[in-house]
């Protein structure tokens, strides 16, 4: 087994729900997450606060954001087993932010070899 890497995006819907959809989305999170873990795949994940700093450059220069009204902002991550990056895709399709409008990005992590 592989570890593979889901950074979720959210999507254009995600910050438009009432306290009633945002607990039962809550709670879809959660389910899914103990679906996970009752099949020993998932390993790690967190959700991310949307503010933040970036830095880039040769210098490093420091500057806000990313910025929550960004179309694209990565809203947390999971670390999860899976045998092949198909196999990976077809797990990240339960997501429970896909029909928010929301994106699931996966991405092998890359293993190097005497770390």
């Amino acid at each position: 087994m592989k570890d593979f890497m889901f950074i979720f995006h959210n999507g254009s819907s995600a910050g438009k729900l009432s306290p009633e959809e945002m607990q039962d989305n809550m709670q879809q999170w959660m389910a899914w997450i103990d679906e996970l873990k009752a099949k020993g795949l998932y390993v790690a994940g967190e959700a991310l606060l949307p503010a933040g700093k970036m830095v880039k450059g040769p210098k490093g220069v420091v500057t806000d954001g990313p910025f929550a009204e960004s179309k694209e902002l990565v809203g947390g991550f999971f670390i999860v087993k899976a045998a092949t990056l198909d196999e990976a895709v077809e797990m990240a399709k339960d997501c429970p932010d896909l029909p928010l409008n929301s994106t699931v990005e996966v991405r092998e992590v890359m293993v190097f070899e005497g770390m």
